[in-house]
């Protein structure tokens, strides 16, 4: 029963050393191929940030031009919002009324099967005279989450198999957005530490 089991584990162990030797071996094509003669530039980290200070500023903003489908768009495409009001800080006037922001397509997630749905993710907010890196710039578009109302159908027909199945093909909504929502994002004017901090 040992020397079986000794045998067993030996092959095991090969098995799994030529897996990671042949996936060692098609990485490497990988980078051959698609990043040999590529400058891949290391994006700058910014951690000089005091996130004690709890000075926030909402800023609302609507997108200029609808979008109606996740499939209409592309990653990293450029957006204009346009903002919805005033925004204010100390008294002054710092992002005047109708001013047009500009930002781009982070990411999008196409809608999935079980009513998983479809999101759009929007970031790179550029405000003129205010630093990048003390606005929290990520606002997120998401479809009709069916996925409530899938997974209780599916328990539902499990007694008739295969219907319950049939529920995976039910996808979630598209991601959709218009000039009409209104899109709230932070401007954190203390975020950086002191020997840095930009006034406005």
């Amino acid at each position: 029963m040992n020397k079986l089991f000794g045998i067993l584990l030996i092959g095991i162990l090969c098995f799994a050393g030529c897996s990671v030797f042949a996936s060692e071996i098609i990485q490497d094509e990988l980078v051959k191929e698609f990043l040999l003669d590529k400058q891949i530039e290391k994006p700058e980290p910014f951690l000089n940030y005091n996130y004690e200070n709890t000075d926030v500023v909402e800023i609302k903003l609507a997108i200029v031009d609808a979008i109606k489908s996740e499939n209409d768009i592309y990653e990293n495409q450029p957006v204009k919002f346009r903002v919805l009001s005033d925004v204010h800080y100390k008294g002054r006037v710092i992002i005047k009324r109708n001013t047009i922001v500009p930002a781009k397509v982070d990411v999008i997630i196409r809608s999935g099967m079980n009513g998983i749905p479809a999101s759009i993710i929007f970031g790179n907010f550029e405000f003129e005279g205010i630093n990048k890196h003390l606005i929290s710039d990520r606002y997120e578009v998401r479809g009709q989450d069916r996925s409530l109302l899938v997974f209780p159908l599916k328990w539902a027909l499990t007694f008739l198999p295969p219907t319950g199945s049939l529920t995976n093909f039910i996808k979630g909504g598209h991601a959709r957005i218009n000039p009409k929502k209104v899109v709230k994002i932070y401007y954190h004017p203390k975020w950086i530490m002191n020997n840095e901090q930009e006034e406005i």
